[in-house]
């Protein structure tokens, strides 16, 4: 995560027209209730599982879920409820449908380092000891987390995260760590809008002492609430959920987390044999810069992660800001950002869009040259690779060109005539009316030259009659 990267090594039949924001409704699970009336019709039915197809995520009635998320990691610390309550509704209509919170916060994500909350609630009576929590702060986290469900997000809830959490994990041995497993999932298990999200930057995870005190909170949890799903985020600079053998029998989704050009951790995890749902847990921020030589937090950065995981067969990932993750003094300033309206762009074109049925273009047997070159080292600015991805029934392709140019498409992959279009990624627009060509042959389509924002990144839509 950033602060280990800023502070540690810092301090050193398609709507072809602008879309419009999509209605996020979401309500809680039905033990928990629900919203009514044309709302609950819109809304996703929680708790999510996975899809039979096991590449994305669905909710109770089977209607496939994107994962459009933000990182607001120090939320339930950073801010009063009222504070939170405005944030989460700003997250709604800006079109996010998840966040990613830290049930327990230190200075190593933004928070006092008593780990209180801004108004001075302790998360356990007896600090640093896990058997004795808080009811006034478990009421917080409870609170937060109904605010969260009125506006139709799913809350990422890490437990106890490992970047500032460990020692005390270390400290209070395996029976306490289970024992407040167990307590987390026996509390929350009546809140169908949870996913719990362990680890955090969990550098040590090779070590088994480590990974067993984090498993132990992990498989507390999953002995009391069995069906809320559980993800865990390992090392950077780049790492996926999988790597650690010990979570795969209790993980259901895989977090794919790097620095680097995004689309070769996303594939990697997304052609493992035995695979889960993959999501982009967490890759650059904006306003941040992780290493020069890696990536830098500007939109273009977050627009080149975005669209190469989106067309890597990523269920979905989350968006990240340096005065947001942390809630800085100014981070009000900072909320509505030119990075946050062009992840928006991107959900809302996909969420029009049968994503669920895209299939990589991993082999090039759509986008046959001009595709650039695969480098899983690469900085992510100084990337060419187009991604592209395309459903098993030749109606829909889609290829990103993250510097523009001109790409070969085999044509007769496709059911029907197709309709050539390109996507600005920076003003979700459609780039004139498109032309049509015929599904035979090969094409050679090149991207206009600059986007609304002076870049040269495009997206390609194809679609078949």
């Amino acid at each position: 995560m950033r602060r280990s990267l800023v502070y540690g090594l810092c301090v050193v039949a398609l709507v072809l027209v602008v879309l419009s924001p999509t209605a996020w409704a979401g309500s809680h699970h039905k033990r928990s209730g629900g919203t009514g009336g044309a709302a609950s019709r819109r809304a996703f039915v929680y708790p999510l599982k996975v899809s039979k197809s096991r590449r994305y995520l669905v909710d109770q009635r089977g209607k496939p879920f994107l994962i459009a998320g933000d990182s607001p990691q120090s939320l339930i610390g950073d801010l009063t409820l009222k504070q939170a309550s405005a944030y989460l509704t700003d997250r709604k209509k800006a079109g996010f449908n998840a966040i990613w919170v830290d049930l327990l916060c230190t200075t190593y994500t933004g928070c006092l380092p008593d780990a209180t909350t801004v108004d001075g609630i302790a998360p356990f009576l007896t600090p640093g000891d896990l058997s004795t929590p808080n009811p006034a702060y478990f009421a917080r986290v409870d609170a937060v987390v109904r605010l969260a469900a009125r506006n139709g997000i799913v809350v990422f809830l890490d437990p106890i995260e490992t970047g500032g959490w460990l020692d005390v994990l270390r400290k209070n041995g395996l029976a306490k760590d289970r024992a407040y497993g167990k307590f987390l999932g026996r509390r929350y298990k009546r809140f169908g809008n949870i996913v719990w999200s362990s680890g955090n930057d969990f550098q040590s995870w090779r070590d088994p002492s480590d990974d067993a005190a984090v498993l132990a909170v992990a498989r507390g949890i999953h002995s009391t609430d069995p069906h809320q799903l559980q993800t865990v985020e390992l090392n950077y600079f780049v790492s996926g959920s999988l790597d650690d053998p010990r979570w795969r029998s209790l993980i259901r989704l895989d977090g794919a987390y790097t620095y680097y050009a995004t689309y070769a951790e996303v594939l990697k995890e997304y052609e493992r044999k035995h695979f889960m749902p993959v999501f982009l847990q967490e890759a650059g921020y904006e306003f941040e810069q992780n290493l020069s030589w890696i990536s830098g937090g500007t939109p273009e950065t977050l627009r080149r992660q975005e669209y190469w995981s989106a067309l890597s067969g990523a269920a979905g990932q989350f968006y990240g800001n340096h005065y947001t993750w942390q809630f800085l003094y100014d981070w009000r300033k900072h909320l509505d950002t030119t990075g946050s309206r062009q992840f928006g762009y991107l959900v809302r074109l996909l969420e029009r869009l049968p994503w669920y049925r895209l299939v990589p273009d991993i082999h090039h047997h759509v986008v046959t040259s001009g595709y650039g070159t695969f480098d899983p080292g690469s900085n992510v600015l100084s990337s060419d690779y187009v991604t592209a991805t395309v459903s098993r029934n030749g109606r829909l392709a889609l290829a990103y060109l993250p510097t523009g140019g001109t790409v070969t498409v085999n044509m007769a992959r496709f059911a029907g005539r197709v309709r050539v279009q390109w996507f600005d990624p920076t003003n979700g627009r459609f780039h004139g009316s498109g032309s049509h060509r015929p599904n035979r042959g090969v094409a050679r389509l090149t991207a206009p030259k600059e986007n609304s924002a002076g870049s040269r990144d495009w997206l390609l839509v194809l679609t078949a009659a």
